[in-house]
């Protein structure tokens, strides 16, 4: 990875809770139930005040329209790329792979011909537009990208891979409780990777981080994972994400067989030694007591099997769920539950705010390992593990970071989205 970028809102699309929850209210769509449903469930999510909408749900009733979806599409994404083309010296048409995942908006034509055209990439540019994906697109993304890298190595140099959320085309102005949550917890954001296969590149464009292991694992062909998240009509015909009661026993059914095939080779020698002690030792005992030798309970510390940590941002009393499934302290998930108090939920774009946040507090090392893990619809969970590589000239010319105590950290690395509030974090 060459590097990425974040794109942080204008001020002016700021969406504190106390407007959102006015807004509901005046906007004549929902009923009395639903404003209640909505506005306690955004207080208990543990979002802040400070995540932002599109111009469309600012509106009073939200103008949901695919004029407004395209328009949102390309403040996202435009900004987002500018940047990362003036960051890395890299001009668009030396692009030769790009991958634009946005799961709930699929315009034609699509979100990648738009990249395309606006910024005239080469006739031979490999474009890929990935809908449907759900939150964990991002490292499915990064997969094509990467398959592409490899098998082209002497044609191809570089590769960009773009996760947002249009989330106009998301609201939705039913009343079904299931279907709400998502007017509660998805906020704008967009990031967007540069990805290399050449080491003659990345000598002249210091990278940041090298893939190590990517994972992908489903459970499409259950049914009930299928159905656990799916986008339909209610009884009166409005069109919303229902997320479904039985989720959570989806989800830790495709995690657990998820974390098995990533644990092999991203955990240390000692944690799978203490594993299998543990595991022997808990089948012995559960013979002895008359047992039928199973325990389901039992996981390994992935917190041993890096140094940082980026999960999904669904809200922070899950994000804690799952960090504590998999052995993680609250400092562990600390980039996780700030990045969703900051912005919300980004969909996949939320592993690199995450990432962000890491750098922006100065911690990520040379030689540190990253675990981005993602959960998308299907089910299907995906990770990816980056090792950091190098430390451009840069780093050490920015201003002191601020520790846990309060006092001057090492020196951040970079700010990014987090530039003018990282010293108020963790909260």
């Amino acid at each position: 990875m060459v590097d990425f970028t974040c794109l942080k809102p204008p001020p002016r699309l700021r969406t504190p809770i106390p407007k959102f929850i006015e807004h509901i209210k005046l906007g004549g769509c929902f009923d009395t139930d639903a404003i209640e449903f909505m506005s306690k469930a955004v207080v208990a999510s543990g979002m802040g005040d400070e995540t932002y909408f599109p111009p469309s749900l600012h509106l009073i009733p939200p103008d949901a329209t695919h004029a407004n979806a395209v328009d949102e599409a390309r403040t996202l994404l435009f900004p987002t790329l500018d940047e990362l083309f003036a960051k890395t010296s890299v001009s668009p048409s030396a692009v030769g792979v790009l991958v634009v995942n946005c799961s709930g908006f699929c315009p034609s034509p699509s979100l990648a011909a738009m990249v395309a055209n606006h910024y005239r990439m080469p006739s031979d540019v490999r474009a890929f537009n990935l809908s449907g994906m759900g939150c964990s697109a991002g490292v499915v993304g990064v997969d094509v990208a990467r398959n592409i890298l490899v098998t082209h190595p002497t044609t191809i140099s570089y590769a960009i891979v773009i996760s947002t959320e249009v989330i106009t085309v998301g609201w939705y102005n039913g009343t079904d409780h299931s279907k709400l949550l998502l007017n509660c917890t998805f906020r704008n954001g967009c990031s967007a990777v540069l990805l290399t296969n050449r080491r003659d590149v990345a000598a002249s464009t210091p990278s940041r981080y090298r893939l190590l292991r990517l994972v992908r694992t489903n459970l499409i062909a259950n049914d009930e994972s299928y159905r656990s998240g799916y986008r339909e009509e209610d009884d009166e015909g409005i069109t919303g994400f229902n997320v479904g009661r039985r989720v959570g026993g989806a989800f830790e059914e495709v995690l657990r067989a998820h974390l098995v095939t990533l644990g092999v080779s991203v955990l240390p020698w000692r944690e799978k030694l203490r594993f299998a002690t543990a595991f022997l030792l808990s089948l012995l005992n559960n013979f002895r007591s008359g047992g039928d030798g199973s325990n389901s309970n039992l996981v390994p510390n992935f917190g041993t099997a890096a140094e940082h940590f980026c999960l999904p941002t669904t809200w922070a009393p899950m994000i804690r769920r799952l960090g504590r499934g998999i052995g993680l302290g609250e400092e562990q998930m600390e980039a996780a539950i700030m990045t969703y108090h900051r912005f919300g939920n980004q969909s996949a774009a939320s592993l690199w705010y995450q990432l962000a946040y890491h750098e922006a507090k100065g911690v990520v090392r040379k030689g540190d390992k990253v675990w981005q893990l993602g959960v998308g619809t299907g089910l299907k969970v995906n990770s990816v593990v980056w090792e950091r590589v190098g430390v451009d000239e840069d780093d050490e010319d920015d201003v002191a970071g601020v520790g846990r105590d309060g006092k001057s950290a090492r020196p951040v690395q970079r700010r990014g989205p987090w530039m003018d509030c990282i010293h108020r974090y963790p909260v």
